[in-house]
């Protein structure tokens, strides 16, 4: 009898399995050596938590609020570009998978399927609009009108990308390689050799292009365009003070994502903003900067509670959505963990990854000896000394 995925690393074998070999890399790599990529995991996976016995563990409650919403877990799709080449319309399915678990979903600016085609599929007040700081404000602006014009339940401003990083994985499946017919022929042969998804999201998953950046690119956009408008648009000049500008037009929950320092976090608060995401864009930019587990306490301590702090980078389980819990954070976003779900299975997939979360999270609570997100704190760590808010040996 076929037995199904049981955790999110059976569908990242899937995932790898399914898809054009410059597909896997892409998502499943990160900047230079990819140092800060293992970090991520390897940090997170460390961090040991009390196992209590006696608590009367019977009724678990693992909702909590989050602006001015109830949600049924303390987790959240993140964004992540190009969901719609990983499964046919893939951000609709996982937008739908999100909203019937009763989670939020980030749409990211770098989609497939534009945020119009995700909010028309599910209720508009679950998805959340993500953004960069880009050169065209004039453009910056549409796209922060037709956020507020879809009613989406907040702004995720990633702030970490001035410049883009440097991913050899990306050079060498020819992905990023430069644009023309050998670029091109290389990953259309790398797309014959997985049939199931030519067909699936190659012919039946069109258009290709990226949906919500037709206003300036056309209809006729692809993977040349993707890299070519991200080196031309990320804006370097990007300094606190465009904050204001974008508050101005956003009169919605505004969360800056990408902060890795405490003063950093400092000033985000001091700038009005209510939410931050602790971030390192998945091991993505800055090779060797701290894992998200490592900054997290830290920046915890420096915001006081004062505003919600989410993170992301690393998470694989529900148990690592504990950890991230007991290590300061109020919410927590998946990335890679739910693209790979959705290569492997579809909008299926991510559902049932959000299970898997569900049900990993309720096991090691009861094994720590608490009922309810609330309880999470530090707590619940092992090793008092944690370690993780002393200097990192690198």
């Amino acid at each position: 009898m076929a037995r199904g995925p049981a955790s999110i690393s059976d569908y990242r074998a899937l995932a790898r399995a399914r898809l054009p070999h410059f597909l896997f890399e892409y998502i499943d790599g990160g900047s230079y050596a990819e140092v800060t990529l293992r970090r991520n995991v390897a940090d997170l996976e460390a961090v040991a938590l009390k196992q209590r016995v006696l608590r009367d563990v019977s009724k678990l409650d693992l909702s909590t609020d989050l602006f001015g919403h109830r949600w049924s877990l303390p987790v959240g799709l993140g964004p992540v570009g190009m969901a719609g080449m990983y499964a046919r319309r893939g951000e609709v399915q996982a937008a739908k998978a999100a909203a019937d678990a009763n989670v939020p979903f980030a749409l990211s600016e770098l989609s497939v399927c534009a945020l119009k085609e995700v909010t028309a599929a599910v209720s508009k007040n679950n998805v959340w609009q993500q953004l960069y700081m880009i050169r065209d404000r004039g453009f910056l602006e549409q796209l922060l009108a037709l956020g507020r014009d879809e009613e989406c339940g907040a702004l995720l401003m990633t702030v970490d990308l001035p410049v883009s990083g440097s991913r050899y994985r990306d050079v060498r499946s020819g992905l990023s390689a430069p644009a023309g017919f050998a670029s091109s022929f290389r990953r259309f042969c790398q797309g014959v050799e997985r049939p199931g998804w030519a067909w699936d999201v190659g012919v039946r998953g069109r258009p290709h292009g990226l949906g919500n950046l037709e206003p300036v690119l056309g209809k006729s956009s692809g993977l040349e365009d993707y890299f070519g408008w991200i080196g031309n648009n990320f804006d370097p000049s990007i300094s606190w003070d465009d904050l204001d500008w974008v508050r101005k037009r956003w009169p919605g929950p505004l969360i800056l994502k990408g902060i890795l320092d405490p003063d950093d976090a400092k000033e985000a608060l001091a700038r009005g903003v209510d939410g931050i995401v602790v971030s390192n864009h998945g091991g993505r930019q800055l090779d060797g900067a701290l894992s998200t587990a490592r900054a997290l306490p830290a920046i915890a301590d420096a915001i006081g509670g004062k505003l919600p702090t989410l993170v992301d980078g690393g998470v694989r389980s529900g148990l690592d959505v504990v950890r991230m819990l007991s290590l300061g954070a109020d919410f927590v976003l998946l990335g890679r963990a739910w693209v790979y779900a959705l290569a492997g299975g579809g909008g299926a997939g991510v559902a049932h990854a959000l299970r898997l979360i569900e049900a990993e999270m309720r096991v090691a609570m009861a094994l720590i000896g608490v009922t309810s997100v609330s309880q999470i704190d530090e707590t619940v760590i092992a090793d008092a000394r944690l370690p993780f808010r002393q200097p990192p040996s690198i």
